[in-house]
């Protein structure tokens, strides 16, 4: 199988090629790098490969949640490249991509998704197979609903909001607080997604977003203690 990946929900994108199972995967740093660069980094890949993108069986993206932008970036590219070349995508939740960094069975995930709120979303881990066991949501760090028992958090709102450690407390086993969703576990989710049969249609794919705000009002921002 051949699947070519991309994942623009953070300022760390990646683009990774899934050649039956043997990943080869590159980074771009900073969101005004994004858009400059990921189409030359994307024939570059295939290139090296030698891979056409008419060879590829699909292509997947990061559908989020995550920046706006850049999920719109990686849905759009994802959706030319297979009208283009008459091919299907496969959306892969962010979030499910990040979670399959983790090694250990039960994990939470948790991203900063700025304005004082975070995505977040809980998973079991058995036998290198990932369930998700909640939604994605959206939520403020200090009233969303924590799931019982032992958790492995991983994502960037384990730093951006300590308040979610000390609320878990002793039922966090351990945290990567750094870790970013990655191109790599997006192509690897994506094989399995092809496998079952869901692979999509071009027109069909579109961002996860879980939030439809991207800014606050100012009474929004006053009320949390902010400036007007």
């Amino acid at each position: 199988m051949k699947l070519l990946s991309l994942e623009t929900s953070c300022e760390h994108a990646s683009i990774a090629l899934n050649l039956d199972g043997a990943i080869e995967d590159r980074q771009i740093d900073g969101h005004n790098n994004h858009s400059e660069n990921i189409l030359r980094i994307i024939h570059a890949l295939l290139a090296d490969a030698g891979v056409t993108p008419a060879a590829l069986d699909g292509i997947a993206f990061g559908s989020g949640p995550g920046a706006f932008t850049g999920l719109r970036l990686s849905c759009g590219i994802a959706q030319g490249f297979a009208l283009g070349a008459g091919i299907g995508v496969v959306p892969v939740c962010s979030l499910d991509a990040l979670a399959l960094q983790s090694a250990l069975s039960r994990i939470l995930v948790a991203t900063d998704a700025r304005m004082g709120e975070i995505y977040c979303r809980s998973y079991a881990l058995e036998d290198g197979h990932l369930s998700a066991l909640s939604d994605a949501a959206c939520a403020s760090p200090d009233t969303l609903p924590l799931p019982d028992g032992q958790w492995y958090g991983i994502g960037s709102a384990f730093e951006a909001y300590p308040a979610l450690r000390s609320r878990l407390g002793s039922r966090l086993t351990g945290c990567d607080a750094h870790a970013v969703p990655r191109a790599r576990e997006v192509a690897l989710l994506a094989a399995e997604a092809v496998e079952r049969g869901e692979l999509l249609s071009a027109e069909l794919a579109t961002p996860l977003y879980v939030r439809d705000k991207v800014a606050l009002t100012t009474a929004e921002r006053l009320a949390r203690g902010g400036k007007a």
